[in-house]
């Protein structure tokens, strides 16, 4: 690895320790009955209000759709996560360290592999929240209607105008993990240049 590239790591891998001060990602909620709207932080290690009652409304709204209560203890993945990003963090930091490509090109594809897992839960999770509706006891009952929040951007839920974007925690997860992989793929095409000048090196 080439010290350009090590400095890199190291910057991606610090960057991520500041999963655990900021938020990952914001589900808001608007409508008339609310023109300040509602919304959800989405962090590493709990799920909050935006606002002080925020998470409160939002579960008592639910309530009459038969939703359930959005609980953050009981989320197993947010039990998980400040681990795996300590984990990734350290990781990274090691590579940087041994200067080593293989290990860049495997903490890059562990990257990779978490943040396309990470998407896949939280989207499950809002698959399960806004299907698996209470319909016997929801004073609200539309036959056909689910209340899924999107993964990414807006969508209409009744007269709420739900919206799904990443916060300031999830941009620094994006920005990291791009820059890794832009390392890898710089460390990747040297190491192909180098070998085609020198032949016998690949031997």
């Amino acid at each position: 690895m080439t010290r350009r590239s090590r400095i890199v790591v190291t910057a991606a891998s610090l960057a991520l320790l500041l999963l655990y001060v900021f938020p990952l990602w914001r589900i808001g909620l608007e409508a008339p009955q609310y023109p300040e709207g509602l919304g959800m932080e989405i962090w590493a290690h709990t799920v909050a209000g935006a606002g002080p009652y925020d998470l409160n409304n939002i579960n008592n709204l639910n309530h009459y759709i038969g939703m359930k209560r959005i609980e953050p203890d009981a989320i197993p993945e947010l039990r998980i996560m400040p681990w795996i990003i300590a984990l990734l963090s350290v990781l990274g930091l090691a590579t940087a360290a041994a200067g080593k490509r293989w290990m860049l090109y495997g903490w890059v594809g562990l990257l990779l592999v978490v943040s396309v897992a990470g998407l896949a839960d939280f989207y499950m999770w809002a698959y399960d929240y806004g299907h698996n509706l209470d319909h016997e006891h929801a004073i609200i009952k539309i036959p056909g209607m689910s209340y899924q929040p999107p993964l990414l951007g807006s969508k209409q839920l009744l007269n709420f105008r739900a919206t799904s974007w990443p916060h300031v925690g999830g941009w620094i997860a994006i920005l990291a993990v791009g820059l890794a992989t832009g390392s890898a793929f710089l460390e990747l095409r040297r190491a192909r240049g180098r070998a085609g000048r020198f032949p016998e090196a690949t031997t």
